[in-house]
């Protein structure tokens, strides 16, 4: 019989609906039904692409007497860290600090007012490595709560104690300059693996947000330095395993220092930063390598991501049934020279191994390989190689493809609009701009409500019921604005200024400028959780930097500008010692010293053609953060068009930067180099 998780819009949470386990989502009713039968709460938290979660609930939370056990002696509840972030981010917290690790799934015990007093993260179902069995602890938990709750409570009240006092070091609300800027990236030379791109050890994870800020410290700059690291490690990691060499897209992490063998879930906001990442190298290189990867990206998240409403799913699972009926991770994607020959036949399959890096050893598990592009000495036929590639992705898609996470998460469709606007934009793909254009829409018409209150999930064209986070705000503001450069409507740049609003009223200290990653009306937790560093994605924080300071620059709003400035006092303050986990704060603070600067493109018609090729030049320009208007001169769809006439009737472009304008300019050879491109 199905539990409490049936109605849920969580695929995460369905998956686990049909459980033996009397699982209650997150809810004041599950406390009160803690306090009622005076028992703890089990929390356990985990994500519907996470392989081991989908081990501990095969092994334990389908076991029927384990499920007797904790139904007699717990309330369990169970969150998706996608849909909750907030309670994922407090809890894990209260992990770290008591364990030193963290990871998902989360297993965490508490008192029925919320407070965690035992925690732990995956539990087998037998002891093993030193670890207890999941119902050795269950026992364990179980005997503590009956028999030393005075213990419990001691316990319970100073871990919530130690993190309240737990207060970031804010440092000051003045904005990093030159210095803090330049030792961050002597930081980072540090930490970087020169040998195999990229930095630190393995495991290894795409470093997007590093990466802008390189590119955009070389575009300020001239550092030839910044720009060879973000390069190399982008060649490193297009041509590794990580990259979906037949299907485009990009898996979560490399599990070792060569980007060979990737964990295998695809998740939209990895392929939505690094589709922006490869088409910002490409526009500040001109690369063809990079060029190819950001339209292998962005075509993957339009073909096997969107869905049917419009939006962007969540990730696609790391495993699959690898035709036995048996769940693998990676057995959708990797090969043996046997499959190779089987499909295309002996000539072709031993060209496609050379090619691919398969090998009768296999660079995976049984003798499988992960499919690479290794760099090597002489020249594929390139049609060849492209058939190759096209029969191998056609044999893929019949085997069982992996799960797809259809949750539509507002933050990352935001970062799913800004990559696609932008690699529309620049290589000329009007289809990507309009897949952005309609994941817009449809976070306007189901996420947004009549106050621009934003809720953070949706799936099959339902609203859940979890209330937008910080890095929602922004995220999403991020992405308007740039389908608002691109596309030349002004009603994006509304938007954003409405979702800005929040952050700035509800999400902003307004002592200190320091933010928070839920409203001041969210629900309260034992913390009110706040982290300013970039890990998977841009942190609430940066983003929210960001996109206050580019709707500042098209509007001359000075209390966002202010804003923007306040925030990046972290960035200040951990950009130098901690760079790699600031990647995006510190491409914020670059556009922040450079300006940014402001183009207004004026044009009798947004289909003229000389008009279209000033607004082309000016978004292909480098200068970090530059924002782009694009109307005609009678136009009021955006602030930087006031008092913008055409020159001599002929377009015009006009440029600003720290309340300085360039002279308008009807050439876009002028206009490159004024935006350094």
């Amino acid at each position: 019989m199905p539990n409490r998780l049936a109605h849920e819009t969580s695929p995460y949470l369905l998956q686990h609906a049909d459980n033996p386990v009397d699982w209650w989502p997150w809810s004041a009713d599950a406390f009160e039904e803690a306090r009622r039968r005076d028992v703890p709460v089990l929390l356990s938290v985990g994500y519907s692409s996470c392989h081991w979660c989908h081990v501990m609930a095969h092994e334990s939370f389908e076991d029927a007497a384990t499920a007797a056990f904790l139904g007699e002696h717990f309330v369990s509840v169970k969150v998706d860290r996608e849909e909750r972030p907030d309670v994922d981010a407090v809890y894990m917290e209260a992990v770290q600090a008591a364990t030193g690790q963290g990871g998902w799934p989360m297993t965490v015990f508490l008192t029925p007012d919320a407070e965690p007093f035992y925690f732990g993260t995956y539990f087998p179902p037998d002891p093993r490595h030193g670890m207890p069995s999941f119902g050795q602890v269950l026992e364990g938990v179980r005997q503590a709560w009956q028999t030393r709750r005075d213990e419990v409570a001691d316990v319970a009240g100073k871990i919530v104690r130690d993190l309240a006092q737990r207060e970031i070091g804010y440092g000051t609300a003045r904005p990093p300059g030159e210095e803090e800027l330049a030792q961050a990236l002597l930081a980072l030379t540090r930490e970087y693996d020169a040998r195999r791109g990229g930095f630190g050890g393995a495991p290894k994870f795409p470093p997007s947000m590093v990466i802008e800020f390189l590119l955009r410290h070389h575009a300020r700059t001239g550092s030839e330095g910044a720009l060879q690291m973000a390069a190399d490690t982008c060649e490193r990691m297009a041509r590794g395993g990580m990259h979906d060499q037949l299907g485009g897209g990009f898996a979560r992490y490399s599990v070792d220092r060569d980007w060979v063998v990737p964990h295998f879930e695809k998740m939209l906001y990895d392929s939505a930063l690094l589709c922006r990442v490869y088409a910002h190298l490409w526009r500040a290189t001109g690369s063809d390598f990079a060029r190819r990867v950001a339209l292998a990206t962005a075509d993957f998240m339009v073909r096997e991501l969107r869905t049917a409403e419009g939006g962007f799913a969540s990730a696609l699972d790391a495993d699959s049934d690898d035709g036995t009926g048996k769940h693998v991770e990676g057995a959708y994607y990797v090969w043996t020279p046997a499959q190779l020959r089987e499909v295309l036949g002996a000539e072709d399959a031993e060209l496609a191994a050379r090619c691919f890096g398969v090998t009768e050893e296999g660079t995976f598990e049984h003798g499988a390989s992960v499919l690479q592009l290794p760099v090597q000495e002489g020249v594929f036929d390139a049609d060849r190689v492209e058939s190759v590639r096209r029969r191998l992705l056609a044999e893929r898609a019949g085997r069982p493809a992996p799960g797809r996470d259809d949750k539509v998460v507002a933050a990352w469709n935001g970062l799913a609009i800004a990559a696609l606007a932008e690699t529309g934009a620049y290589f000329d793909r009007p289809d990507l701009v309009e897949a952005a254009v309609g994941a817009a829409d449809l976070l306007v018409r189901l996420h947004m409500d009549e106050h621009a209150a934003l809720l953070r999930t949706s799936k099959d064209g339902r609203a859940g019921a979890n209330a937008g986070v910080l890095e929602d705000y922004a995220d999403v503001a991020e992405g308007f604005l740039a389908l608002a450069s691109v596309t030349g409507e002004g009603v994006w740049l509304e938007f954003a200024g409405l979702l800005l609003g929040h952050v700035l009223t509800r999400f902003t200290d307004p002592e200190s400028g320091a933010l928070y990653d839920t409203a001041v009306d969210a629900e309260q937790l034992i913390r009110r959780p706040q982290d300013p560093t970039d890990n998977a994605t841009p942190s609430g924080w940066s983003a929210a930097a960001g996109a206050l300071l580019g709707y500042a620059a098209h509007t001359g709003s000075e209390a966002h500008r202010t804003a923007a400035e306040r925030a990046l006092g972290v960035v200040g303050a951990l950009g130098p010692r901690v760079p790699r986990f600031i990647g995006w704060g510190l491409a914020v603070a670059e556009a922040l010293l450079d300006g940014p600067r402001e183009v207004a493109v004026v044009g009798p018609s947004l289909d003229d053609a000389a008009a279209r090729a000033l607004h082309r030049t000016a978004l292909l320009g480098t200068a970090p953060g530059t924002v782009v208007a694009y109307g005609t001169p009678d136009s009021e769809e955006f602030p930087l068009l006031a008092d913008r006439p055409l020159v001599h009737g002929e377009p015009a472009a006009y440029v600003c930067r720290d309340f300085t304008c360039d002279a308008p300019t009807t050439d876009p050879d002028r206009l490159r180099t004024a935006l350094g491109g």
